[in-house]
């Protein structure tokens, strides 16, 4: 969510001071913590080196704080692909009690989707992240960008193998 210094800061918007200062007393609604890091996002590469992320309509050119900087544009473009999904509750959680085929893997509706041998929550939470990134075509090319051109060369012949197997 925003801090209280993003909220005055100086970048440009089409709602006055005055108005942003009176909803920003009000509660925000449940889906503000998904809007904030919903997107899109750009990448501005930085004058001393490194890459800057911002949220659509804002940028250095607009006195912005960046939300994260990294070194590295691949780094940068990951986090503009994963920061989406931060925002929206998990899409699987894990049982807390096994049942004889493991821990129950259930969705949002609260309905078994699989099963764990073991409770590994990390796994539930990177299965959350990688549903997130199939769920918005930016995020999925922010993704296939970071990977760069090796990968993708590679993953291509995979995938026509796959494809081609299925057609013969």
């Amino acid at each position: 969510m925003h801090s209280s210094d993003d909220r005055n800061s100086p970048v440009p918007n089409a709602f006055n001071d005055d108005f942003l200062k009176r909803i920003g007393e009000r509660d925000e609604p449940p889906t503000a913590s998904e809007a904030d890091v919903a997107g899109p996002w750009t990448i501005e590469p930085l004058l001393g080196g490194g890459f800057a992320l911002f949220r659509s309509g804002e940028g250095s050119t607009r006195g912005s704080r960046a939300t994260a900087v990294f070194r590295e544009r691949p780094h940068a473009l990951l986090a503009a692909a994963v920061l989406p999904g931060t925002g929206r509750d998990a899409v699987f959680r894990l049982g807390s009690e096994p049942a004889p085929d493991g821990y129950p893997l259930l969705n949002l509706a609260g309905e078994t989707a699989g099963s764990l041998r073991h409770f590994d929550q990390p796994l539930a939470a990177a299965l959350h992240v990688v549903e997130t990134l199939l769920r918005s075509p930016e995020a999925l090319a922010n993704l296939l960008e970071a990977a760069g051109g090796l990968a993708l060369e590679r993953a291509g012949a995979i995938l026509d193998q796959r494809f081609t197997a299925e057609d013969d």
